[in-house]
């Protein structure tokens, strides 16, 4: 048995920071943001929104979309490293909310690469036949770790959710690839604020987002195509045998860097990071819904997804969309 998608969704806040709002926070301008990131706008979480309360709407959107019924839930996975709450996890917390009384809950943390390790992981439960219907979300609440003081990363990054069902058919399973790198983890780091002298760290701005974005940059467009080359190898396919490449939401130019490096048209690369800016783990399936609904996604199209963050993690994996 292998699990598909059958249903999609998502969720992004209706405030939004755009560059000039950015510009009046730090040292910056619209065309220096547009140039180097590609980013236009990024979605904040106000009033009410939580990641939780983000994580429920989308996880419902996509129940819908795939007419499914909480009742026939099984497992939910919430893929996040901005929960409301050391415990109870978010999982658990959307559990409650959609009233999936079936389901087993756990929150995984992997950041950018995490939605990716979470469909490996459903897909391996599934495969195991421990369980029929997964639902996978993605929700990020990053503004409340940004550091608004530091221009280099506080114009990247933004809030949303975003969810997949996933269920059980027959089938082999379809290749992937992950690895992790805990010798890199300080090029993309933020502390926790549940340790002792937490508030001394947060003084230092260490309990916020810091990042080694050259670090980043090269480490990305070296391990994506990497990853892309590795599962074309297992499938005997070529790049002109994909029809998408759907990547993590970073920046622009990292895209088409590894764009370039395969040597595949950029129409491949579909992007929304103008408009979400960087959702992290949110930002796979944030883009995954926009795709399905626009009629993007068509029967029997072979699509590479994969991410890439902090951890350092990288993760892709093979599928072929069925409507």
């Amino acid at each position: 048995m292998r699990g598909r998608i059958c249903g999609t969704g998502s969720y992004l806040p209706e405030k939004y920071y755009d560059n000039n709002d950015i510009a009046k926070i730090v040292e910056t301008s619209d065309a220096w943001i547009r140039e180097r990131t590609g980013i236009v706008r990024r979605h904040i979480a106000s009033g009410d929104e939580t990641t939780v309360s983000m994580a429920v709407e989308a996880g419902r959107r996509a129940l819908e979309k795939g007419h499914v019924l909480p009742e026939e839930v099984d497992m939910i996975l919430v893929s996040t490293i901005t929960p409301n709450a050391v415990i109870p996890g978010v999982a658990f917390q959307v559990q409650a909310a959609l009233g999936a009384d079936r389901a087993v809950c756990f929150d995984l943390s992997a950041a950018c690469s995490g939605f990716v390790f979470a469909y490996q992981t459903a897909q391996a439960y599934i495969a195991a036949g421990l369980y029929q219907t997964i639902l996978l979300i993605g929700s990020e609440t990053l503004s409340a770790i940004n550091n608004w003081e530091d221009r280099s990363s506080c114009i990247l990054f933004g809030d949303g959710a975003g969810a997949a069902v996933v269920r059980a058919e027959e089938g082999e399973l379809h290749p992937s690839v992950a690895g992790s790198d805990g010798t890199m983890g300080h090029v993309l780091a933020c502390e926790s604020r549940v340790q002792n002298d937490w508030q001394q760290k947060e003084a230092d701005r260490k309990t916020y987002i810091d990042m080694d974005g050259t670090a980043v940059f090269k480490f990305a467009v070296r391990k994506m195509p990497e990853m892309a080359k590795s599962l074309m190898t297992q499938l005997h396919y070529t790049e002109a045998d994909i029809d998408w490449f759907i990547t993590h939401q970073a920046n622009e130019r990292i895209i088409e860097a590894i764009a370039r490096r395969l040597k595949s048209d950029i129409v491949k690369f579909p992007m929304n990071i103008a408009e979400c800016g960087n959702t992290s783990s949110a930002s796979i399936p944030i883009l995954l819904d926009e795709m399905n609904r626009s009629g993007q996604l068509k029967d029997g199209q072979k699509i590479i997804m994969a991410g890439f963050g902090a951890g350092l993690s990288w993760g892709a994996v093979y599928m072929e969309w069925h409507a």
